[in-house]
């Protein structure tokens, strides 16, 4: 997703269905997203990832600066995750996608009055998926601006 102008972020994907981390990995890797893609599978590995907590309070990876974020998961949901995150000072400003195959417009709603930057609805097909994420990347590496520090 790099472009000359725009500096390297870290994308942390929070999916917990294996068959679409595979997917958006390919995907990612079809259409020349170079950000690094880290992966966990439940939304309080999500919460325990960006806060340094558990597993991952000694490694301390990189604050993301782009979640994409499923809705449906054992656990919290991505609605739960969403609202912690907006509820932090200190991680409100990270930009959160939700990237579900709910194209219900209440779970629409639902993400952007929780602080949700973009709602993408995962198409069935691979190809019409590869097509979303080239959009996506475009807009995202030619249109979006996100503060310094994200």
């Amino acid at each position: 997703m790099k472009s000359p102008s725009m500096r390297s972020i870290n994308i942390l994907l929070v999916e917990d269905n294996e068959d679409d981390i595979f997917i958006i990995r390919k995907i990612f890797e079809k259409a020349n997203v170079t950000n690094m893609l880290n992966v966990v599978r439940r939304g309080e590995e999500a919460l325990d990832y960006i806060n340094h907590r558990g597993k991952y309070a000694e490694e301390k990876p990189p604050t993301p600066g782009l979640v994409l974020l499923d809705i449906m998961m054992p656990g919290l949901n991505g609605f739960d995750v969403l609202k912690e995150l907006k509820a932090s000072p200190k991680h409100k400003k990270i930009p959160v996608v939700m990237l579900t195959t709910s194209n219900r417009e209440e779970d629409i709603v639902k993400s952007f009055e929780n602080g949700a930057c973009s709602y993408i609805t995962k198409p069935i097909s691979f190809d019409r998926f590869f097509e979303v994420i080239k959009q996506f990347k475009i807009y995202w590496t030619m249109v979006s601006k996100i503060p310094n520090g994200y």
